[in-house]
């Protein structure tokens, strides 16, 4: 296959492109037989490359054989058994591909045959491609739209060196309507997608659809779900000129998939796509029936900016409130004011379960209302709830971990009950005449609202709608709002104000330092040492760290230690609960965010070629915490409001019955044997054991 791709990219010792002659008739077959795992996996990775990213021109390491190429005439030394890739690579030309280079190789990338050859692959992909773009929530942002190069289509195959500008290949070779759109010229083709349309058409799921007829067979989505998530809910499937990534079992909602997105993110196209809810959004704005609240994830002041145009970890807090102003919203709130309430609810379930443990008494409550110890603590080790990807991963696939769990909400979820019961009281509505709004860098969030632990009979969800960080960019869009331009704004009090501790829940490993800011300065009476908890900082897949108690701690905490750990990817989680499993580490608290790097790498968040594009919004996160005058979340005063005129205090009865949840079982549901035809059966059973007992006797 890769001698096929090199041949539209390039000649090689000045002869006629490889089989180039044969082109048309086998790119069918070729583009459907999958492409290099080892490519793949360069392709799903490079977005989550940190500061050990490849440079664009790689220097060649002392002691390394070498092979010296020329490139359009130009000599480049490579290291042996580089790729064409990697020579062109050093002197900024482009495209180029994966073939390995032979000293004295000579490579044009620049001739006239190169140029048609590439031509006529991009003519047959866009006969192969729907022609509804004008409609597609890809349109603007497509990358067949706008191609930078062919290495968008085959991975590390074919790419240009990042540091070249962007163009339209399309444009730039001048591809035409020079081949009939295959849907109309082949019958076979069109019976195969109707035959087959659940397959092609999959929208069963609550956060993603699918859309293959717009598929390019790239396989990004099978790499990064795979090699990147060890997922495998995605797969390639058929042979021939008929082979396309499917999902391995009978759709979506039947799957182990959990719903973290990084297969949408990936996409280069529309064929995989959170669930578009931002018309619904704005057709709610025009209506005005309700009173129209919104609040925006601690992630998304770094990232919505680059969907618009402004560099990456670009941080814009007070151009997005006065942009949600804009847009029509009446009340603007922070989820920084939910991830500190979070914060107080988690770092007083931990510091129970770490009594319990250490067989100390629970500390004493003040009597009266709205103050129980009904509620059993859970045992140890207590994994963070903040990540809906995770928990669908628990309920799936580790049922086992479900009393491990903490029983809190996540801080959009909690958001959502302090929103529809005490915000709606002090405004004089009832929930139900609320629409609140969340922005999130999570395609998973959509699942985690219509969860029924987060609804409430006669009010319906707590929150009504979430949008992702790309789609808060459509409707921005789509009313000609300059964000980058704006002047700032301020978030609505009381629900508006966040700590510094709130905002770094947006990188891996910010809800451990910022559980760890609280429980230890609650459980030792004294702040930590230092508030920067570096060893739980960074995008390394797995990270450590031991906090010891001082002496001068309250008795039966003095000189205790408390072993953290954080999980970066739902592939380093199995690693790690691998290892647990084996007895070959143990700890007291994990924290696991599903998409690599937390909820700045979310699958919401905007596409990036940058392969420093996470890294950046997460330094951006820590300069915003550095600044801030409040790092603690118990040190928020809106925080202590809330609990002043409300809840009472942190673990009340009033606060488990909206602040926590529950988990439920799904493993037997999502098995790949699992079936629509069982799913019925399963839910007619259901409802039978719930019917009053003669409406049972009656029915038989």
């Amino acid at each position: 296959m890769e001698p096929f791709l090199s041949a539209t990219a390039c000649m090689v010792g000045g002869s006629a492109p490889l089989l180039g002659a044969q082109m048309p008739q086998i790119l069918g077959a070729c583009l459907g037989t999958g492409h290099l795992l080892q490519s793949l996996r360069a392709a799903g990775s490079r977005r989550f490359q940190t500061s050990a990213a490849r440079p664009a021109a790689p220097a060649v390491q002392e002691g390394i054989e070498t092979v010296t190429v020329k490139v359009n005439s130009r000599p480049v030394t490579v290291a042996k058994d580089s790729s064409i890739l990697t020579a062109c690579e050093a002197l900024g030309v482009g495209p180029a591909c994966a073939t390995p280079v032979w000293d004295g190789m000579e490579i044009t990338t620049d001739s006239a045959k190169v140029k048609e050859s590439v031509r006529g692959v991009l003519a047959l992909m866009q006969a192969n491609h729907p022609a509804d773009c004008m409609t597609c929530d890809m349109n603007g942002r497509c990358e067949f739209q706008a191609s930078r190069a062919l290495g968008w289509l085959y991975g590390s195959c074919f790419r240009q060196n990042s540091s070249l500008p962007k163009e339209d290949l399309t444009a730039r070779y001048n591809v035409k309507d020079m081949l009939p759109k295959l849907k109309e010229f082949s019958k076979e083709w069109e019976e195969d997608v109707q035959g087959h349309y659940q397959q092609y058409h999959d929208q069963s799921d609550a956060a993603i659809t699918i859309d293959f007829e717009k598929c390019l067979k790239c396989g990004r989505c099978v790499s990064v779900c795979g090699l990147i998530q060890d997922m495998n809910v995605l797969g390639m499937q058929g042979r021939s000129r008929h082979r396309h990534p499917g999902v391995l079992t009978e759709a979506m909602d039947l799957s182990k998939c959990i719903e973290c997105g990084q297969c949408s993110a990936i996409c280069p196209v529309g064929a995989i796509s959170e669930r578009s809810e931002w018309r619904e959004v704005l057709d709610q704005l025009e209506s005005r029936r309700k009173t129209m609240i919104i609040m925006m994830a601690p992630s998304i002041r770094v990232a919505v900016g680059e969907e618009l145009g402004l560099a990456p970890g670009a941080v814009t807090t007070g151009q997005i409130a006065t942009a949600q102003r804009m847009l029509g919203f009446e009340y603007v709130f922070d989820a920084n004011f939910s991830a500190d309430l979070t914060i107080m609810e988690e770092g007083t379930e931990l510091l129970k379960r770490l009594r319990k443990k250490w067989g100390l008494e629970l500390p004493a409550e003040p009597a009266g209302e709205g103050h129980s110890h009904a509620h059993e603590e859970g045992p140890l080790p207590m994994f963070t709830s903040c990540c809906p990807a995770w928990i669908n991963m628990v309920e799936k696939e580790y049922p086992e971990l479900i009393p491990n769990l903490s029983s809190c909400k996540s801080p959009m979820a909690m958001m959502g009950a302090v929103v529809k019961h005490y915000m709606a009281a002090k405004l004089g509505k009832k929930p139900e005449d609320i629409c609140l709004v969340g922005v999130m860098p999570c395609t998973a969030k959509k699942q985690e609202a219509e969860r029924q632990e987060h609804r409430q009979e006669g009010e319906g969800q707590h929150v009504d709608y979430v949008i992702t960080t790309r789609e808060f960019g459509h409707m921005l869009r789509a009313k000609h709002i300059p964000l980058g331009s704006l002047e700032e704004g301020v978030f609505d009090d009381p629900l508006g104000q966040g700590s510094g501790a709130a905002v770094i829940f947006g990188n891996t490993g910010g809800v451990m330092e910022a559980a760890l800011r609280t429980a230890y300065e609650l459980a030792a009476g004294q702040p930590l040492p230092k508030l920067e908890v570096n060893a739980v900082r960074g995008l390394k897949g797995i990270k450590e760290a031991t906090i010891t108690f001082p002496d001068t701690a309250p008795q039966g905490v003095a000189g205790r230690e408390l072993r953290v750990a954080v999980a970066s990817g739902i592939g380093f989680a199995r690693q790690l609960l691998d290892r647990m499993d084996k007895g070959e580490a143990q700890y007291d608290f994990v924290e696991v965010m599903s998409c690599p790097g937390g909820c700045v790498g979310g699958g919401g968040q905007p596409k990036t070629h940058d392969p420093l594009a996470v890294a950046k919004r997460a330094q951006a996160i820590y300069s915003i915490d550095e600044r801030s005058t409040v790092r603690k979340s118990h040190e928020n005063p809106s925080i202590q409001k809330l609990y002043a005129e409300f809840l009472g205090a942190p673990g009340s009865n009033l606060s488990h019955e909206l602040l926590h949840t529950t988990y439920t079982d799904r493993s037997h549901r999502t098995f790949p044997a699992y079936s629509h035809h069982e799913r019925q059966v399963d839910v007619a059973d259901e409802a039978t054991k719930s019917l009053p007992h003669h409406a049972t006797t009656q029915k038989s």
